[in-house]
């Protein structure tokens, strides 16, 4: 037994786990490596999904639920409930309490109560008691004494002299039928089964059992399912290790070929470029400015002069017009209203006379 349970390797069985590896390694590389890469990324990806929208939604959701949705249900529910009381409960609360239970209590003390105890007292108790007792006690004593004397001692008389004997003998043949019919089907039917699985099944089962499948499951489960088992957890962390290499690797290449040289180009070109370029602008907006304010701005000036001068032409020629075609009271010319400061004399003319409009 003990040489059974102690089974050493041999060089077979190494050869065995030799062969076994090999393909386990290769399916390990191309199929377990490619799993556990996506699972992986499966991983990384929802849980930036679940950092960066779950999250959020979530929240924005909760917050909707508890400060929108949810005091809306529950005021929807008050209401409900009051009105629900006011039209269907409160009603019929005050009715009942109100109405029927005192009409109720009232017909019960003054009506049914008294009729009821008065039924009882005066009209069913005089009945049973000088009635129906003692008819019913009468037929009761003639049905004992009819069940005692007519069927009572001629049945027990059957029984004990008739019945009792006959059953006795039946019994002791039945007893005795049962006790060979027992033997006759244990001879048959038990006892070659009994034989067989004793002295015949038992010890074929329990030698193959212990000679052959016990320790052909023990070398099974011992050199192949045990280290197949290790090997494929062997690999399955192997692809974890090899994945965090290469997602480590990813993010080492993305770094140097994009991060890196982004940041590099921004330092030293792009904030370059910008700090010219904003010293250009700068410098041309202050010079647009000062050409503006030297240039641009007499020109403007000029042009709203003239431009002012040609709309008081126009306005003075449409109020001649209107006088022409409706008249109307004269007008002080354009001239005279040009005058010096406390002086009635117009700039480079002589003195007119001021016509009122009222006038």
């Amino acid at each position: 037994m003990e040489q059974e349970k102690a089974l050493p390797a041999s060089q077979g069985d190494g050869c065995l786990v030799g062969v076994v590896r090999i393909p386990v390694k290769i399916v390990a590389v191309l199929v377990v490596l490619p799993l556990r890469v996506a699972w992986d990324l499966l991983v990384a990806f929802a849980r930036m999904l679940n950092r960066s929208v779950l999250g959020p939604l979530g929240q924005g959701l909760r917050w909707f639920w508890e400060r929108a949705v949810l005091p809306v249900l529950r005021g929807t529910g008050w209401l409900i409930g009051a009105l629900f009381k006011v039209v269907f409960h409160w009603p019929w609360v005050g009715l009942w309490r109100y109405v029927m239970l005192p009409v109720g209590q009232a017909v019960y003390a003054y009506l049914l109560r008294p009729a009821g105890v008065g039924l009882w007292r005066y009209l069913l108790v005089p009945v049973w008691e000088y009635g129906l007792l003692p008819v019913g006690r009468g037929i009761a004593w003639l049905l004992v004494g009819a069940v005692r004397y007519l069927l009572l001692l001629p049945a027990g008389a059957l029984y004990r002299y008739v019945l009792a004997p006959v059953g006795h003998g039946l019994r002791w043949l039945a007893r005795g039928f049962v006790v060979g019919a027992a033997w006759l089907g244990k001879a048959l039917f038990v006892w070659p089964w009994v034989a067989l699985w004793r002295y015949l099944v038992r010890p074929v089962v329990v030698g193959v059992w212990r000679y052959l499948l016990a320790p052909a499951g023990r070398a099974v489960w011992a050199y192949l399912l045990v280290p197949l088992w290790q090997l494929l957890v062997g690999a399955w962390h192997l692809a974890g290790r090899v994945s965090r290499a290469l997602g480590r690797g990813l993010v080492w290449l993305w770094r140097w070929a994009v991060v890196r040289p982004a940041g590099w180009l921004r330092r030293h070109v792009v904030t370059p470029a910008g700090n010219v370029l904003r010293a250009g602008w700068d410098v041309g907006r202050r010079t647009a400015r000062a050409l503006h304010r030297q240039a641009i701005a007499p020109v403007g000036r000029a042009i709203g002069e003239v431009w002012r001068a040609s709309r008081l032409a126009v306005r003075e020629a449409r109020a001649d017009v209107r006088r022409a075609l409706f008249g109307g009271p004269p007008r002080e010319p354009a001239r005279s209203q040009a005058r010096t400061l406390g002086s009635n004399r117009a700039a480079g003319d002589a003195p007119a006379p001021e016509i009122s409009l009222q006038k």
